[in-house]
């Protein structure tokens, strides 16, 4: 059953049981209060009748009836009653609407406590049917001579509620008809607001909604035009150091995070993306979006936020992928060179010349292959080198690596893409360098060693080397001496970002002209370093 239906169900059954036990109770408080009402009146009339002196003295009359008739008839008119009847002590009417009953006896059986001296309200029945009565002693020198007895018909009664409760049948039927009008407002109103959704829809959705929110890695936190937090996920949690049992919607948030931009996004509804922005002293990334309504108002903003250094990771990660790229498209532009080479001996009939041109190759490329295996086995690292050396001969760069070179003690906890990242953008820094210089031989030499301590890292270069006013700036991420490049100003940046995570160091030599060194010291068990810990030095520049 949809909700709507379910709402208009559920409010007209609502209306009317409270209809139904409106008119039961309404009908009995009005019938015990008609009861009360109109058996005091009765009760009232009796005794003002049996005080009368005309009536106590009428019982001393030869024919007592003649007296008192006409005076409690003309009562019973005036107040409304049914019958006002009089009777003596020994119960002989002397009055009665129909003037066939006087002189016989009062019917009912309710005149004992009345002879006793007592005022009673009975409900009886008597010759015109039942009544409710007023009944009082008529005295005479301290004794009872008689009693006067004024009656109004329970069917009458029964007439005047069952005229108001066709009243209230009438009203309850309106108010059926308007709260039946109403629930259908209020359900196509409810519908509408939910997006036509249905309650099983809405927690489906709501469900949906809190796993993706906590699947997130950045963190999550969206306002209302009040600035109240009305979403937090886990991740907002751990970034702002808080437990997740604390309640933190609902809380303003200022009183979470103190140097927010979203109160102004909600303000002027201008979104702002990539603000840099410090939480507990690490520099996030903010985001923040303002929230609209069909209206097209702004009803509150949304903010997400990740730590900077997560990026940097991801973007060493994609440097590390353009790195292989480009050494297998060097390794395959390579070997093609030399088989049109090796074509052309061929078709010229050179066919000792073609064999020595292979069987050179092979010597050569089996004798460097076999001397990686040996000295650098790392499969990572060295299937990175040998990229490094396609490029290179694309690049018309002579890369050597040096025959004292071995790398054969890294230590498991010392990441490898780290490693690569920090080779990698030295030796890339290292091909920019000598290309731009004027030399005939392009020369970048690369040493790696494990002996003691510490891995060390060395890449010597005799490209124009490092000018001395630069030297403290080469590190900063987005500085570079080179305007053709829109990645410029990264590499070394993501060197140093790396060195620190492994807690070594850099130190570089440079003469302008020259060329440069950078050598780069690892500690095999991280915080044991040289020089008091990572960093960066410049020497003899």
């Amino acid at each position: 059953m949809l909700l709507h239906t379910k709402l208009m169900l559920v409010i007209s059954i609502l209306i009317i049981s409270i209809g139904g036990i409106f008119e039961i109770t309404f009908k009995n408080i009005l019938e015990t209060h008609l009861k009360d009402e109109i058996g005091s009146k009765a009760l009232s009339v009796a005794q003002t009748i049996a005080n009368m002196p005309e009536i106590q003295e009428a019982f001393q009359a030869d024919k007592p009836q003649s007296v008192l008739q006409p005076i409690a008839e003309g009562i019973r008119k005036q107040v409304g009653a049914e019958f006002i009847v009089i009777g003596n002590r020994n119960e002989i009417r002397y009055t009665h609407p129909n003037p066939d009953r006087i002189g016989k006896k009062m019917v009912g059986g309710d005149n004992v406590r009345v002879f006793k001296g007592e005022s009673v309200i009975s409900a009886s029945t008597g010759t015109l049917g039942p009544s409710l009565r007023g009944k009082a002693p008529i005295f005479r020198q301290g004794e009872v001579i008689g009693v006067v007895s004024v009656g109004y018909l329970q069917s009458e009664i029964e007439m005047k509620v069952s005229k108001i409760q066709k009243q209230i049948l009438a009203a309850t039927f309106l108010i059926l008809i308007g709260g039946l009008l109403a629930a259908i407002f209020i359900s196509l109103n409810i519908k509408k607001a939910i997006f036509g959704l249905e309650p099983k829809e809405i927690a489906w959705m709501y469900q949906e909604k809190h796993a993706i929110l906590e699947s997130i890695h950045e963190g999550i936190i969206a306002i209302d035009t009040n600035g109240q937090i009305t979403v937090v996920n886990e991740t907002a949690h751990k970034i702002l150091d808080i437990p997740n049992e604390s309640l933190l919607r609902g809380k303003r948030i200022e009183e979470v995070l103190g140097n927010t931009h979203l109160l102004e996004v909600v303000r002027n509804g201008q979104a702002e993306y990539d603000k840099e922005t410090i939480i507990l002293g690490d520099i996030y990334l903010v985001n923040c979006i303002p929230i609209y309504n069909k209206k097209g108002d702004v009803i509150g903003a949304v903010s997400s936020f990740r730590n900077k250094s997560e990026l940097a990771h991801l973007l060493q990660e994609l440097s590390h992928v353009k790195a292989y790229a480009e050494g297998l498209r060097a390794q395959t532009h390579e070997y093609s060179n030399r088989l049109y080479t090796l074509l052309g001996l061929i078709q010229l009939g050179s066919y000792k010349e073609a064999i020595d041109f292979i069987s050179k190759e092979v010597d050569v490329a089996q004798g460097f292959i076999q001397f990686l295996m040996k000295e650098i086995p790392d499969p990572i690292l060295a299937g990175f080198i040998l990229g490094k050396i396609s490029l290179a001969s694309e690049l018309k760069v002579s890369f050597l690596i040096d025959k004292e070179s071995t790398f054969k003690d890294i230590p498991n906890e010392i990441s490898r893409d780290l490693l690569v990242t920090i080779i990698g953008n030295l030796v890339n820094n290292a091909f920019e360098a000598v290309r731009e210089n004027d030399k005939e031989e392009k020369r970048v030499l690369l040493f790696l060693t494990d002996l003691g301590k510490e891995l060390i890292i060395e890449v010597e270069d005799n490209g124009k080397g490092v000018d001395s006013k630069n030297s403290n700036q080469i590190f900063n991420e987005g500085f570079s001496t080179k305007n053709t490049n829109s990645n410029a100003g990264i590499g070394l940046s993501l060197v140093q970002n790396a060195i620190n995570s492994l807690g070594g160091s850099i130190t570089f030599s440079s003469n302008v002209g020259e060329g440069t060194i950078f050598t780069v010291a690892i500690p095999k068990i991280k915080g044991v370093v040289k020089d008091g810990g990572p960093g960066y030095r410049s020497v003899n520049c």
